[in-house]
């Protein structure tokens, strides 16, 4: 009978220990990459995607501006990114996007003296849901840009108006683009690039004259926004007030004249179109 001899090898436990060791590193490595500097990184790419959106849609408004300006149907296409793509290799989320085109509409409408007269009020709508950065909403309403968050709104661009303060009246020249939108291609969401394809319809040969006005109701899901540029539009020389989903403009001690015209384009958002 044989005889064995163990032999007792450190060597071989030290290995297994050292290996061990360095997967449990690389695995702390990664966890603190994944749990600190990566959602870091990521709300930076959405604060980068709203960026674009927000030159994309201060092009979208340039062309719609231009279109009511030619007065000529030539259709023109402009890309809306709608979301971020996740990061490869780690567990990141998708931001998302809604756009949509809200056309003419019995319930918004700018009312003129207790809707003796009223103005469609017309918008192209994006709306951001973000995973890491703050969901933002951008919109086209009344040929103004304006930017809402949580944390309050804003009119980036001002609309096609201009206001003249005489000693004893108020002169408002306000050109509106109504947007008319298609049925079926009027929204669209995701994250990919989608595009709007604009157009010019008609508009008023000459300005629309309305005298001595008392008041003008706006409806709007951006009232602190509007309230806020008619203060600086006015200049405190009438009176704003504005609720949860309207401003009103009612006079002070000037009369208060409106000039406005109305320019109709046709607004679709792909994929294909409608002639």
């Amino acid at each position: 009978m044989g005889k064995y001899k163990i032999i007792k090898d450190n060597k071989a436990v030290a290995g297994v220990i050292e290996a061990l060791l360095i997967v449990a590193l690389v695995s702390i490595i990664i966890s603190t990459i994944q749990l600190i500097y990566i959602p870091e990184i990521m709300k930076q790419k959405e604060s980068d995607h709203m960026e674009d959106v927000e030159n994309q849609i201060s092009f979208l408004k340039a062309v719609i501006d231009i279109q009511s300006i030619e007065k000529q149907d030539i259709p023109i296409t402009s890309t809306i990114t709608l979301g971020s793509r996740e990061l490869p290799y780690f567990v990141t989320a998708r931001g998302f996007g809604e756009l949509s085109i809200v056309g003419i509409d019995n319930k918004n409408n700018i009312s003129i003296d207790y809707d003796a007269f009223e103005i469609p009020l017309t918008s192209i709508k994006y709306e951001a849901v973000n995973s890491y950065f703050i969901d933002q909403i951008y919109a086209i309403e009344g040929g103004c840009i304006i930017l809402k968050q949580n944390d309050g709104e804003t009119v980036r661009v001002e609309p096609t108006i201009k206001i003249e303060n005489r000693s004893n009246e108020i002169n408002i020249y306000y050109d509106i683009p109504i947007i008319i939108g298609i049925s079926g291609k009027n929204q669209t969401s995701g994250y990919k690039n989608c595009f709007i394809r604009t157009n010019f319809s008609n508009t008023d040969d000459d300005w629309i004259f309305i005298n001595n006005i008392s008041n003008m109701n706006i409806p709007t899901d951006y009232p602190i926004a509007w309230h806020d540029l008619f203060d600086y539009l006015f200049d405190n020389n009438v009176n704003i007030e504005h609720g949860s989903s309207f401003v009103k403009i009612t006079k002070k001690n000037k009369v208060i004249n409106l000039y406005y015209k109305e320019t109709y384009l046709y607004a679709q958002i792909s994929p294909g179109w409608i002639i």
